[in-house]
């Protein structure tokens, strides 16, 4: 039954008919693939002569109308994997092409659809992705993705994948009452079709003639080209936050260097880098000194048939910066122009500026706070020296090494900008800091085993207060005065979880000891820390001798 899916196509484009069309058929078993919409239904499958590999759709079902209705998000590497049967490589090609195929629908002011070959049928297509023009107005007002093309000889998609040439309409087609232009390009990679790019241009929408829409739609019939031949996209991409766009401005700059046309943003951009005029007649190397070594690449790569990689340089004056991106557009094999889009970037950089200042600021906190808590753990070191209570001058002691570790974060918080600091220094100074309490107790041995790898700063401390604590207890009780070995054993799992383990092969806990009920000053400041992380901590013995401390922490750690 042709005839009822070519009508189900066309109702799904009446949107105030259709709910009563939706009720008409809500009882009837049939599938059919709505832009955005799949209803289900067993009327005809989808294709009767070619099966189709089983979808399985990631979906919300909603009531509307006493029907069910299913809204789906289809990702281009979900078509990908569903409906066709292109390799790893070629799959990785068409990802980057709609990482950058906003150049072409920009500077042709159309909107661009990404139609894919089906696995078992070539005479059916599906569309994988889509982008609508930054520039002009849409020609589609609906989302295709998932869409297909079915046994449609005349389709512009399947002549551009047969006869593996450039296809497109003699007159305007008319959508939705909009006069339409349509055109499909093969995509021809390594001698084979992998997709065909079909481009609708709005032409009621279309702004006058002029030397900008002249030179956009120039650029836009080399990047048409360069898509049909594979070599575009562009190697290395553009950064979607940072790289200059084609309305911030653009350049077209003739091989011998000389710019032909700027935009008026170009003009503007570059006044702030006290470049004022008109620049149409100047060479790009007398503007930005910088591009001298790039565009002579970019030429010679033109000229002996190479593509020249994109390159982006940052041009800074005295009261402003602009981004430059270089494209080498190439023409059947022919270097004819270089594509320079500008970007002013001055507000990004002093944001940039700012940002440092204020790490800057940060790290400065850290240090001053470092050397104030050194100062604190001194003065507690000269008051322990005038006790003669051995109680008392213990508890200074304790409290010295509990300030000491605080202030190693701030050390290692006060040499980066990263919230995040590399636990491991931390914990080794640790080691070398309580191994100092060995000196009283025999020949100790302190040493970690795994690796903490990034912790978050705000965690930093209270981590480093537990493990010192226990590492301390481990030496001072554990070991006792006959010395012996401490171990810190740590894993880092997959699932954010964090394992640490104090170890020592010493007398190990008396008969009936239960942390819970402990006296102990630093049992109680660890039970509380781990409490605060939502972690979790036990006290054992070992499977010889000795004791073990396990300490589990499921926060969302940096692996």
């Amino acid at each position: 039954m042709p005839w009822f899916a070519a009508f189900l196509r066309r109702a799904r484009r009446l949107r105030p008919v259709f709910p009563i069309f939706v009720l008409l058929i809500q009882h009837v078993d049939l599938t059919c693939h709505t832009r955005g919409l799949t209803r289900s239904t067993n009327i005809m499958p989808n294709h009767v002569d070619s099966p189709k590999p089983e979808c399985h759709h990631s979906a919300r079902t909603v009531g509307w109308l006493g029907c069910s209705i299913v809204w789906v998000v289809i990702s281009l590497s979900q078509v990908l994997e569903e409906h066709t049967a292109l390799d790893a490589s070629d799959r990785q090609w068409l990802e980057a092409l709609t990482g950058e195929w906003q150049l072409l629908a920009d500077t042709s002011f159309s909107d661009l659809v990404l139609w894919l070959p089906d696995c078992a049928d070539e005479n059916v297509f599906w569309a994988g992705a889509q982008i609508r023009p930054l520039t002009g107005p849409t020609a589609l007002a609906d989302d295709v993705v998932g869409d297909d093309v079915s046994y449609d000889p005349e389709a512009l998609v399947t002549c551009a994948f047969l006869s593996r040439e450039i296809s497109a309409t003699s007159d305007h087609r008319l959508m939705a009452g909009i006069p339409v232009d349509v055109m499909a390009v093969p995509v021809v990679r390594h001698g084979k079709v992998i997709a065909v790019v079909e481009r609708h241009t709005n032409q009621m929408g279309l702004r006058a003639p002029g030397a900008l829409e002249d030179t956009y739609l120039a650029v836009a019939d080399v990047l048409t080209s360069m898509l049909h031949r594979g070599m575009f996209p562009l190697d290395p991409p553009s950064d979607p936050v940072s790289s200059p766009r084609v309305g911030d401005g653009m350049m077209w700059v003739a091989p011998d260097g000389m710019i032909t046309f700027a935009s008026p943003n170009v003009i503007s951009a570059l006044r702030g880098l006290e470049l004022s005029g008109d620049i149409q007649g100047e060479k790009i190397t007398s503007l930005a000194p910088e591009l001298v070594d790039e565009f002579t690449r970019t030429v010679e790569a033109g000229n002996e048939g190479r593509s020249f990689k994109p390159v982006e340089v940052t041009v800074e004056g005295p009261q402003a910066a602009v981004r430059m991106r270089v494209i080498s557009l190439d023409s059947d094999g022919v270097f004819v122009a270089a594509l320079v889009l500008v970007r002013d970037v001055t507000t990004v950089r002093e944001r940039e500026r700012q940002l440092v200042n204020k790490d800057a600021t940060i790290a400065e906190i850290h240090h001053r706070v470092k050397n104030n808590l050194q100062t604190v753990a001194a003065l507690l070191r000269l008051q322990s020296r005038r006790l003669t209570n051995p109680e008392g001058k213990e508890a200074l002691a304790d409290a010295m090494r509990r300030v000491q570790s605080i202030a190693a974060v701030h050390e290692i918080l006060s040499r980066g900008f990263d919230e995040d600091v590399d636990f491991d220094a931390i914990a080794d100074r640790i080691l070398v800091m309580v191994g100092d309490v060995a000196a009283s107790s025999g020949r100790v041995s302190a040493i970690r085993e795994g690796s903490f790898g990034m912790v978050p700063g705000e965690w930093a401390t209270s981590l480093s207060l537990v493990m010192t604590e226990l590492t301390q207890n481990a030496i001072e009780h554990g070991l006792a005065m006959g010395g012996g070995s401490v171990i810190v054993h740590v894993e880092r799992h997959a699932d954010g979880e964090l394992l640490m383990q104090i170890i020592d092969d010493g007398a190990g806990l008396p008969e009936g000891f239960d942390p819970t009920k402990t006296s102990s000053l630093g049992l109680s400041i660890v039970t509380t820390l781990i409490s605060d992380l939502g972690g979790s901590f036990a006290l054992t013995n070992g499977a010889g001798h000795g004791a073990v401390a396990t300490v589990r922490v499921g926060m969302p750690f940096h692996l």
